[in-house]
């Protein structure tokens, strides 16, 4: 049997985009099927939330769609994920920036890419940071998060 494709979701403090990505993402990954053959993780780029559970707008915004991420917990990114995982697929250009300052070779800073290009969804896209603003703002990460995690099926899919 192959090895199981490991995705690392990534973004700044692991609270709030990271840890919803990786509720809806191993959801979906689940619904169809993949779960054996796909690992999924998150991590963020600061160290701020280290053990922390996910922002309750996060929590709340996910159970409203029934995917549970409180148990969760913060943990920043390490030099050991670039060995670890396939693709670090991160929120915005400016973790993507730091997660490839931080990668110890140049194939290692291939495997880190933007989430929502790399899943098809929108070339060169960016998740935006909704920790400073209010249930909408997650309610719209939410549904970017959807079309990628969909985005993610359909390209692991093919390429099985």
């Amino acid at each position: 049997m192959a090895e199981p494709t490991r995705l690392l979701m990534v973004c700044l403090g692991n609270i709030c985009r990271s840890p919803t990505a990786e509720g809806v993402v191993r959801a979906r990954i689940e619904a169809a099927g993949l779960g054996d053959v796909v690992e999924i993780d998150s991590a963020g780029t600061g160290d701020w939330h280290i053990g922390c559970s996910p922002d309750h707008r996060a929590v709340a915004t996910a159970a409203a769609h029934g995917v549970d991420i409180a148990g969760l917990r913060g943990r920043q990114l390490s030099s050991r994920d670039f060995a670890a995982f396939d693709w670090l697929l991160c929120a915005d250009r400016d973790n993507l920036r730091n997660v490839r300052a931080l990668a110890p070779d140049a194939a290692a800073r291939d495997k880190a890419v933007l989430l929502l290009d790399w899943a098809g969804v929108e070339p060169d896209g960016e998740v935006p940071d909704p920790y400073t603003g209010g249930p909408e703002n997650f309610e719209q990460v939410w549904t970017l998060l959807e079309r990628a995690a969909d985005g993610v099926v359909r390209r692991l899919r093919d390429h099985r």
